[in-house]
C-alpha cells in the first residue's frame, strides 16, 4: 500500500514537473516572438561541444529569425535568453539605456573561489567602484609607460623565432605567441619575469596553461554554473582550478611583499593595485586585499593571454594565406618605420593604419569572445514593441552573428581588411563591430591588447616572411573562438 502511494506521489511530482518545463518553454510563444522549439534538457543547446560550438546555435538562429524581426528568444536548458540581431535595439542598451543593462550576471563565487571575483564577472556597485579604480591603468600615458616593457619581450620574440626557424620547417605558432603574451602578462600584471618564451615549461607558462585547458574541458560544468548559480553556489563549486589559484595568489602576494619592502616600482599595473591595496580614501576606503590585487591581476589571464595570443595566431595564419597582403603589410610596416629610425616607437604606432585594418579584420572574422551577456536589472518595455522583459532576464548579444552577416560584411568568409578603412567604417552601423564590447562595460584592457599586438606583429612581419598550405579548424569545446590543435606556419627569416 505504501509502496503504491510512494508511486503515485512520484508520478505526480513527474507529471508536475513536464508540465512546468512545457509551460517554461512556451514562454516566448505566449508573447509573440520567434524561438526556435527547445529539447528537454538542452533547451536549444543540444550538442554543445560535439556537434557545435556554443556561438553556432547564435550564428544559425540569427540567419533564420533576422528578417523576422529585431529579435528572438532561445533557452540555455529551461533558462530564457533574449536575442538581439537589430544593431539599433543593441546601441540602445550597450549604452542610452545601460543603467537597466550593466550587468552580465556571469557566475562566481567569493566564499570558495574568491579570485573569480574579478572586473568581468562583478556586477552592480561592486564593478562600478572597481572600473573607476582601475581604469586610470589603462590610459595612454600608462600605455606609453609600459611600452619599453612589452618591447623588450618583442625583441626576445623576434630572437627565439631566430634560432627556432634554422631547425623547424613548421612552427606551432600558437604556442609560441600563447608564450609570448604569457610573458607580456606576467611581467606587466604580475610582476615576474617568466622566461617562457625560452623556457616552454616555465612555471607561470604552465599555470597560464592549465586555467585555459579547465575552461576548455568543463564547458558543460561552466553553462550548468552559469544557467543555475544558486545551486552551483550550493555545492561550492569553482570556476578556476583550485591548484591554479592557490599559485596565483601566492605569487602576487610575493610580489607585493618585495616591492613593498623594497620600495620597487616599475609604472606597471601592479603598481596600480599595490597602490590601491595601501592609499585608503573615500574612494577606496577598505583598500583591496591580497585576494582581491590577485584577482584583478587574474583577468589578464582570462581575458589577455588566450584572446591576445589566438587573435595574433588567427591573423598570422590569414597573413600566411594571403601573400600579398602579407606584402602590402610588409612594406606598410618599413615606411613607418624608416620615418622613425628604424624603430618600433609607441607614436610611430599611430602611423600604422594598414595594420590597425588587419587586427580588426582579424577580430571580424575571428570575435574571440564570440557571444555578449547582459541581465535586466528591472523590468523593461523594448522599444517600438509591446514586449516587457522581466527583471532578471539573460539578454545576449550575438557578436560572430552580426560579424558574418552578409548584409553588413559581403562575402563574409573573405579576409578583406579594407573593410575597415575609414571609407567603409563610415559607411556602416556602429555597432556592427563588436569586437571590444561598447558601452561603458567595453573592453578596458583593448588599448594594452593592442600595443602588444602592434609591437608582436611589426617584429614578426618587418623580419620574417609566412606561408601556409594548411586549412583551419576551430574548437568545438569551450566559450572562446579557438583552434581544435595548433597553427603551423612555414616561417623564413628575411635577410637584409
Amino acid at each position: 500500500m505504501i509502496f503504491l502511494l510512494l508511486v503515485k506521489l512520484l508520478f505526480v511530482v513527474a507529471a508536475f514537473a513536464v508540465y512546468k518545463v512545457r509551460k517554461m518553454f512556451l514562454y516566448w510563444n505566449d508573447r509573440g516572438v520567434n524561438y526556435e522549439e527547445p529539447v528537454f534538457p538542452f533547451g536549444n543547446i543540444k550538442g554543445l561541444g560535439k556537434d557545435k560550438h556554443f556561438s553556432e546555435f547564435n550564428m544559425n538562429l540569427y540567419e533564420k529569425f533576422k528578417r523576422k524581426g529585431r529579435f528572438f528568444g532561445m533557452f540555455f536548458f529551461i533558462n530564457k535568453v533574449f536575442v538581439i540581431t537589430d544593431l539599433d535595439l543593441i546601441k540602445q542598451i550597450f549604452i542610452k539605456d545601460f543603467s537597466n543593462f550593466n550587468e552580465r550576471g556571469l557566475y562566481h563565487n567569493k566564499r570558495d573561489d574568491p579570485i573569480s571575483e574579478h572586473l568581468l564577472t562583478l556586477d552592480g556597485k561592486s564593478w562600478k567602484a572597481m572600473r573607476s579604480k582601475l581604469s586610470p591603468t589603462f590610459t595612454s600615458a600608462k600605455m606609453k609607460f609600459m611600452f619599453p616593457t612589452v618591447q623588450k619581450v618583442g625583441e626576445e620574440f623576434v630572437e627565439v623565432l631566430e634560432k627556432v626557424v634554422e631547425n623547424e620547417d613548421e612552427i606551432d605558432i600558437k604556442e609560441l605567441l600563447a608564450r609570448f603574451t604569457t610573458d607580456v602578462i606576467g611581467t606587466c600584471a604580475f610582476g615576474i619575469e617568466c622566461n617562457s618564451l625560452r623556457d616552454p615549461n616555465a612555471e607561470f607558462r604552465l599555470y597560464g596553461r592549465k586555467v585555459v585547458e579547465y575552461q576548455q574541458r568543463n564547458t558543460k560544468k561552466i553553462i550548468f554554473q552559469q544557467n543555475f548559480q544558486k545551486i552551483a553556489k550550493f555545492l561550492r563549486m569553482r570556476l578556476i582550478n583550485p591548484e591554479c589559484s592557490t599559485y596565483f595568489i601566492e605569487t602576487v602576494k610575493e610580489t607585493v611583499k618585495y616591492r613593498e619592502q623594497n620600495n620597487f616600482r616599475r609604472n606597471d599595473f601592479m603598481d596600480l593595485l599595490i597602490d590601491l591595496k595601501n592609499n585608503r580614501n573615500e574612494d577606496n576606503p577598505e583598500g583591496l586585499t591580497y585576494t582581491e590585487v590577485a584577482a584583478q591581476s587574474f583577468i589578464f589571464i582570462l581575458a589577455g593571454f588566450e584572446t591576445s595570443s589566438s587573435t595574433m595566431s588567427f591573423m598570422l595564419h590569414e597573413l600566411a594565406s594571403h601573400p600579398e597582403i602579407q606584402s602590402k603589410l610588409r612594406s606598410h610596416l618599413k615606411e613607418v618605420l624608416q620615418r622613425h629610425n628604424g624603430e618600433i616607437t609607441y607614436e610611430c604606432m599611430k602611423e600604422m593604419t594598414y595594420l590597425e585594418q588587419v587586427i580588426m579584420e582579424t577580430i571580424r572574422k575571428y570575435p574571440i569572445i564570440p557571444n555578449l551577456l547582459r541581465l535586466t536589472q528591472e523590468d523593461y518595455h523594448v522599444p517600438d514593441s509591446n514586449l516587457i522583459l522581466e527583471k532578471g532576464m539573460s539578454v545576449l548579444i550575438p557578436i560572430r552573428a552580426i560579424h558574418y552577416d552578409e548584409d553588413i560584411y559581403p562575402n563574409p568568409h573573405k579576409f578583406n581588411p579594407d573593410r575597415f578603412s575609414p571609407e567603409e567604417m563610415s559607411k556602416r552601423h556602429p555597432q556592427s563591430f563588436l569586437g571590444f564590447g561598447d558601452g561603458p562595460r567595453n573592453c578596458i584592457g583593448s588599448r594594452f591588447a593592442k600595443m602588444q599586438m602592434y609591437i608582436c606583429i611589426t617584429s614578426l612581419i618587418t623580419n620574417f616572411e609566412l606561408t601556409t598550405d594548411k586549412p583551419l579548424t576551430l574548437s568545438k569545446e569551450g566559450f572562446l573562438l579557438g583552434t581544435k590543435d595548433g597553427i603551423y606556419l612555414k616561417i623564413k627569416r628575411i635577410r637584409k
